[in-house]
């Protein structure tokens, strides 16, 4: 069975978004960090990882750039995930019965018009959302919510008293497949790709990045994304990470080349396909 490394506890939203990407038939390996799941792939070349990269609300998850840059991991896929909340408590309660409130401090603060109808709730942070669940399902806690996915709500047995809690109901999470760099069963044949995430950092020069950024358009590659990242020891100088999504892969080939010679230590980070959404 497929082992795929998540950050969080099983019934989270990786668990979820690994198993779409997947399928059910894997086995799960929880991390507490975004670290020990990269590590799990770079020490294991049998494991893959699902990751969290960009939020619509909260942006980059910039640190996990860097990550998967540093252990020579390889993107070989992503998802988008559409981020609904529900309340979930220990059967038999009512809202009215509810004391406090437990989950990751993003949802809560995603969910604080919701929240902010029942101030005399006490808000608690937790380091995951399903483990929220988790908890208060194993402890029989009672007065004690959760906020959390549906799915694992009904996997530990709660009962949920509010859903589509979350206050932008746009809230969408971009997640990553990675891989070791030995494992090829998920690295799609070339022909197949359409998109690539690339990293490299430029010369502190007038225009260095105008220039990249012109090459790119005169080849027909389509920017989809551009996020900087200072490099420390080396003031104001720039890592950036950049997606791309193209049409011909030779034409794409040929745009790599020609912007090598402008930047510095340029790398790709994938080549795969444009990820599906997940409403």
């Amino acid at each position: 069975m497929q082992k795929v490394a998540i950050q969080g506890f099983e019934g989270s939203y990786h668990d979820k978004t690994a198993r779409i990407f997947f399928g059910n038939n894997i086995d799960i390996v929880p991390c507490d960090t975004f670290k020990m799941l990269v590590e799990k792939v770079r020490s294991d070349s049998e494991i893959l990882g699902t990751i969290a990269i960009e939020n619509t609300i909260a942006g980059s998850l910039l640190q996990n750039y860097n990550l998967i840059k540093d252990q020579s991991l390889v993107i070989v896929g992503e998802h988008k995930l559409r981020i609904k909340h529900c309340l979930a408590v220990y059967p038999g309660q009512t809202l009215s019965e509810i004391k406090e409130v437990h989950s990751h401090y993003m949802a809560l603060l995603q969910c604080e018009d919701f929240l902010a109808q029942h101030p005399e709730i006490k808000l608690v942070e937790s380091d995951d959302t399903a483990k929220s669940a988790y908890e208060i399902a194993q402890n029989k806690q009672l007065g004690v919510a959760a906020i959390c996915n549906a799915d694992s709500a009904r996997k530990f047995g709660l009962e949920i008293l509010a859903d589509g809690i979350e206050t932008n109901k746009h809230n969408f999470t971009r997640f990553l497949m990675i891989a070791n760099i030995k494992n090829t069963k998920y690295q799609l044949a070339k022909e197949e790709c359409n998109k690539s995430s690339l990293v490299f950092s430029l010369p502190h020069e007038e225009g260095s990045l105008s220039k990249v950024l012109t090459i790119l358009s005169f080849y027909n590659i389509n920017l989809t994304k551009i996020q900087s990242l200072p490099i420390v020891g080396q003031e104001w100088e720039y890592l950036f990470y950049i997606d791309v999504l193209f049409d011909d892969y030779h034409r794409y080939l040929q745009a790599i080349e020609a912007i090598r010679p402008l930047t510095r230590n340029i790398k790709i980070l994938g080549e795969y396909k444009e990820g599906t959404q997940t409403i």
